[in-house]
């Protein structure tokens, strides 16, 4: 079944401008999704749609809303992307991340930085 399934576009902002924290996966020993999971990936979903929406969460959201917000907009428009985690910063939000069983809390700023390092390439 789709991750996706049943949550509404407008729901889904929802969740994103009150998310608690960000995960990009299964999250705990169960490896649960968690409802901020399925919103990004609704938001997503809707495309450049979106945009205007994912602007307005980088400036009313909770950090973890912001950070969401962000790499959204990357997904979909990476100059966008840059200019959001560019935003963000200089912003001191705590920010909970969780990677599988794995939970971190610091600044979003320091998230936002992360984000804004250059990848490597893959050969």
């Amino acid at each position: 079944m789709e991750r996706t399934a049943g949550m509404t576009v407008d729901r889904a902002f929802e969740v994103l401008s009150r998310a608690g924290m960000v995960a990009f996966g299964g999250v705990g020993i169960a490896g649960s999704i968690l409802p901020e999971t399925t919103a990004f990936d609704v938001v997503v979903a809707e495309g450049p749609a979106a945009r205007p929406r994912l602007e307005r969460l980088l400036t009313s959201a909770s950090p973890a809303g912001k950070a969401y917000a962000a790499t959204a907009l990357s997904r979909l428009d990476p100059q966008a992307g840059n200019a959001a985690w560019r935003r963000l910063a200089t912003d001191r939000g705590d920010l909970t991340v969780a990677t599988g069983c794995v939970m971190d809390r610091r600044p979003l700023a320091d998230y936002a930085a992360e984000q804004l390092q250059p990848r490597p390439t893959q050969s």
